[in-house]
């Protein structure tokens, strides 16, 4: 059977996929589904953004190379991405020209192509699936604004959160500045707001699926990842 990775830039995303996210996918044929933070990120001195992408590829090349059996794929921010100079990733600069529903999928588009490229002919490019989130992982809470502020015992938000989402069309569009990121604005409405604790919590309240209904972009990552476990074996 086939094995999972998920390669993730933080702790939230980390837990979210070892406690959510992987039993949800083992359902679909998954013998593992586990997550690696890139690269040593609990001991980095530097907080914020994402790795360089040589960094990044490396980890990617190995874990393909290491394990025949394995798919692996990623869940990393745009927004916090290098898009110039040595630890640009591909695709991130260019997209930024692109209309917002073209983004990430430019970025995925051009990641995919750069693994292709650096494993040869002979590998098969169903075993990775690069996923890119626009603008962090609490952009998918507030799928479910109520839910939200219940899971994290904070009803009386609930109001404010919703105020937010109802300025954008979809979560994942709540949009990229350092003032106006989805965990600024719920650490601006509650400075004690622990995004691994909390931001999990929620998830677990809101369900997957109500997030994948709200998040188009989710959804289809979660759709493809159920239907490639027999990818790696092939």
């Amino acid at each position: 059977m086939a094995r999972l990775l998920v390669h993730v830039e933080g702790q939230t995303e980390e837990t979210f996929v070892n406690e959510i996210l992987g039993p949800h996918l083992r359902q679909y044929g998954y013998d593992s589904v586990s997550a690696r933070l890139l690269g040593n990120a609990r001991a980095r001195s530097r907080r914020g953004g994402v790795r360089a992408w040589n960094a990044v590829r490396k980890d990617i090349l190995n874990h393909l190379r290491e394990d025949q059996n394995c798919l692996a794929t990623t869940m990393v921010d745009y927004y916090a991405m290098p898009q110039s100079g040595s630890e640009a990733w591909p695709g991130r600069s260019e997209a930024s020209n692109h209309p917002f529903v073209r983004r990430a999928e430019t970025v995925e588009d051009a990641l995919l192509a750069d693994i292709n490229q650096n494993l040869g002919g002979r590998f098969n490019p169903d075993r990775f699936i690069p996923f890119v989130l626009m603008h962090e992982f609490e952009a998918l809470l507030f799928s479910d604004c109520w839910k939200f502020g219940s899971a994290i015992c904070q009803p009386a938000l609930t109001t404010d959160f919703q105020r937010i989402r109802d300025q954008f069309s979809s979560p994942e569009e709540i949009n990229d500045s350092p003032q106006t990121a989805p965990s600024q604005r719920i650490e601006q409405l509650l400075p004690a707001y622990e995004k691994v604790l909390y931001g999990n919590l929620a998830v677990l309240e809101i369900g997957l699926e109500t997030i994948r209904r709200e998040c188009l972009h989710f959804h289809q990552w979660v759709e493809r990842l159920e239907q490639r476990p027999q990818a790696a074996v092939k």
